[in-house]
């Protein structure tokens, strides 16, 4: 990855005409301070699970836009913080999860990581670092005077979302109140250890952002920035990544590269131009000429396609994203005689399918009550009549001869009904 002169230049006022800046320092002192040498930067990670999800995606791609600007990026997992839990966002206590899961978790993570950030050794280098490492071995006396001694009661009360806590009918209790005084000494230590300068995040982070900026303001006597983005939010008002599913992981197995294009795909037409903004890392002009041309012919779902296409492959590589379009193109109609096995291996897995003898293979009418694409042999019937379904693209009808049938790949059926319903049958 080598530094974008585009980037270099013009980092701060990109971030603002991207809508990537909800909250900041002092804006002109941070823009300056950027533009002036490189910078090191940390977005922390909390692992309460074995993967990220597209919710943790905008630190992970601010963090390459800051180190493809020539800045040095420090994501952090939060081997520490992820056993107390930030109480931002949430209604009730979080359940606590135990060292060897949390340790599984920030193994997990880490790998996810390091597809989005260069690693290599260099003046830009991303730095993967695990607060249990500095937070683990000290004792609560410790951390009562070199930390809480800095940070007011009044201070913490502020946070609105330990004030709704508080307010709510479940309440806080001290470990998740804690999470602050956590966080802020991650970036007191950053700073004084890796001379990191600004922490983003979220604008749920705010608080703890600046309680860490004061905090080093107060044992050092030095300054540092922070910035926050704007929370993203579905248009129904509920968490972004969600899908009725529940999240949309990083993590193939977990959620497949062709489902993670298509949450990315779905995307509404009144969202996309600000997604496609906040997440491509594609130059802010040719995004403009995207979306000019979007607008154009909506139906198309150019900005979709695009932010699909470019997420996919910085998530699961070039090839996952590739098949996964070609994959979808099968299943929105387009010829499947081109498919390579690849794509089909993806449809069989996104589809109902089964296994069947060629020498064995029944009339279509039987075979389409057999398979599920109909209920009955007279809806079967029906539907043959009205040339509602093809096999490997070829409309047939009651006479067909399913065995002659040219197999996709020597080894597939693929049969549609309608327009959205498929199943793919192996043949042996």
């Amino acid at each position: 990855m080598h530094a974008n002169i585009y980037y270099v230049m013009n980092l701060f006022a990109d971030l603002q005409a991207r809508g990537l800046i909800h909250d900041s320092t002092d804006s002109s002192a941070l823009a300056d301070r950027l533009a002036s040498g490189p910078v090191g930067v940390y977005v922390g990670f909390d692992p309460t699970a074995d993967s990220l999800h597209v919710g943790h995606l905008m630190g992970q791609l601010t963090l390459r836009r800051f180190q493809l600007a020539g800045h040095r990026p420090f994501p952090l997992a939060g081997g520490a913080t992820g056993m107390v839990g930030d109480p931002g966002g949430r209604s009730e206590e979080r359940n606590l999860l135990d060292r060897d899961t949390l340790e599984h978790n920030v193994r997990s993570i880490s790998t996810q990581l390091e597809k989005i950030l260069d690693f290599t050794p260099g003046p830009h280098a991303a730095t993967l670092v695990n607060n249990a490492e500095w937070t683990a071995s000290m004792g609560v006396l410790e951390f009562l005077r070199d930390v809480g001694k800095h940070v007011t009661v009044n201070q913490m009360m502020a946070k609105d979302s330990v004030r709704s806590r508080i307010q709510s009918e479940h309440g806080i209790s001290y470990t998740e109140f804690s999470y602050m005084l956590l966080q802020a000494n991650d970036f007191r230590h950053l700073h004084e250890v890796h001379q990191v300068e600004l922490q983003m995040g979220g604008s749920d982070q705010w608080g703890n952002i600046t309680a860490g900026i004061d905090l080093i303001r107060r044992t050092s006597g030095r300054s540092a920035h922070g910035l926050t983005w704007p929370l993203l939010l579905k248009s129904d008002g509920t968490k972004f990544g969600k899908t009725a599913g529940g999240s949309v992981w990083l993590d193939p197995t977990k959620t497949s590269p062709y489902q993670f294009r298509q949450f990315w795909i779905k995307t509404d037409d009144e969202a996309v131009a600000d997604l496609l903004m906040r997440f491509s890392m594609q130059p802010f002009e040719e995004l403009s000429a995207v979306i000019a041309q979007h607008s154009q012919a909506p139906h198309q779902r150019l900005a979709q396609r695009k932010l699909a296409d470019e997420l996919t492959a910085l998530v699961h590589g070039e090839a996952a994203a590739i098949v996964a379009s070609q994959a979808a193109e099968v299943l929105f109609g387009s010829d499947p005689t081109a498919a390579s096995a690849a794509a089909l291996n993806v449809v069989a897995a996104e589809v109902a399918s089964s296994r069947h003898n060629r020498e064995a293979l029944p009339d279509p009418v039987s075979f389409l009550s057999q398979i599920g694409l109909a209920t009955s042999k007279s809806e079967a019937r029906r539907l043959i009549e009205q040339k509602s379904v093809r096999i490997n693209g070829q409309i047939i009808d009651g006479s067909t001869a399913l065995a002659e049938i040219k197999l996709l790949q020597d080894r597939f059926m693929l049969i549609r009904r309608g327009k959205t319903d498929y199943h793919l049958a192996e043949i042996f």
